[in-house]
């Protein structure tokens, strides 16, 4: 049985907080050819005052956590390469300063400056009036603002765990909540893992409704990337069935579906979305990797359990934020009530659960991003992509 050493960092039952924590293989006096450590601090000053941050370093891949924003990821290193983006903001931001309802619904932009940060759980996709009939046959008029309320709900529960026998993994767990009066019960319970010298990390996320209600559930991964892996000559790869632009804008870029441009002033952003091709197993994949083709980000995911991937292209000046999203998701960034009629929202009974397991690498080799080239081209050897020029109904409403 593999021994472990755990320490609970938030647990507002029963009234555990500690504003600062370290550990690490030397405290621990572990062995392992990687030193490794897990901070936690509480940042000062400015719109990050308060937030909790936990910085995990395996030995050469490192990355922080966010527990007041929803267990997001603020940013990432592996060796020399950077992880996230520059938001045209000094972040992170605590969520006290986000007024979601801003700007006719989009003010949750006014946050968003991590790597990775979830748009859930009750619904994502664009602001908008919610008009439905629920499951008991009642009217519902529900206002709806930009990718949900999780990414700024706060952990109310956060341990790590480090285990005391080889591999060493480094575990950091929390438990969000989102909820309230005449709201969804959902709650998130994400867990990061890592091996010490791994350039992987592997994400589990478990939703549960509490609620004595059935309840709809909504999940993307608004995972980005900027410079240096994104850069002019940046390229998408992935297994293809089917891919489409998701509004008349993004057709106009059809023809450079597969790249990216460099820093562009004023450009106007472009979604497309796909449908992936798995392996016997169930499993894909996407990669985006730099013009060199040397250093590369690969998300690994289940089509079971994520059947939908969107790239979002924000190649704008990088004042403005130059970013691209990778994301894996329940669904497409539509407005909830057509991805509702396209069968893409999950509903969950009283007591009911959804989870998923996936992952992120990063390769810092020629030889490493070829391999997983060689890893697409057989998934995509089953069939042909499709790909169209034009919005297609199924993915989105735009035409």
């Amino acid at each position: 049985m593999k021994r472990y050493r755990t320490w609970i960092l938030t647990d507002i039952v029963n009234d555990v907080w500690l504003d600062s924590f370290a550990t690490g293989s030397d405290r621990l006096q572990l062995g392992g050819a990687h030193h490794w450590s897990i901070h936690k601090r509480t940042l000062k000053g400015g719109l990050r005052d308060g937030i909790d941050l936990i910085e995990v370093d395996n030995g050469v891949f490192s990355y922080s956590i966010l527990p007041t924003r929803g267990m997001g990821l603020w940013r990432g290193h592996y060796k020399d390469i950077h992880l996230g983006w520059k938001a045209p903001i000094h972040g992170p931001v605590h969520p006290r300063h986000v007024n979601t309802a801003d700007r006719g619904g989009i003010g949750w932009l006014t946050g968003f400056d991590e790597w990775l940060a979830r748009c859930g759980l009750a619904s994502n996709g664009p602001p908008g009036e919610d008009v439905h009939v629920d499951r008991h046959g009642r009217a519902r008029r529900d206002s709806l603002s930009l990718h949900g309320r999780i990414a700024n709900q706060p952990a109310y529960y956060v341990e790590v765990r480090v285990g005391l026998d080889p591999p060493y993994e480094l575990t950091v767990t929390g438990q969000v909540e989102e909820g309230g009066l005449f709201y969804p019960h959902l709650v998130l319970t994400t867990t990061y893992t890592t091996i010490p010298g791994s350039n992987r990390l592997v994400i589990h996320d478990h939703v549960e409704n509490r609620g004595a209600e059935a309840s709809e559930m909504q999940l993307l991964y608004h995972c980005n990337v900027g410079q240096p892996l994104l850069e002019a000559g940046s390229r998408i790869a992935l297994p293809v069935r089917e891919a489409a632009p998701i509004s008349a804008r993004a057709a106009d870029g059809i023809d450079t579906l597969e790249t990216f441009a460099g820093p562009v002033a004023g450009f106007a952003e472009q979604v497309y979305c796909y449908d992936l091709l798995p392996d016997a197993a169930g499993r894909t994949l996407a990669m985006l990797y730099n013009h060199a083709g040397d250093r590369g980000l690969v998300l690994r995911f289940n089509r079971q359990e994520l059947p939908c991937f969107t790239v979002w292209k924000n190649t704008a000046a990088l004042e403005d934020g130059y970013v691209a999203g990778l994301e894996p998701a329940t669904n497409y960034p539509n407005f909830k009530s057509f991805e509702r009629q396209q069968g893409r929202v999950v509903s969950l009974s009283a007591g009911g659960h959804w989870e998923t397991t996936w992952s992120i690498e990063v390769h810092d080799s020629a030889p490493a991003v070829s391999e997983v080239l060689t890893e697409i081209v057989r998934v995509q050897s089953q069939a042909k992509a499709m790909v169209h020029r034009t919005p297609q109904a199924k993915f989105s409403a735009t035409k």
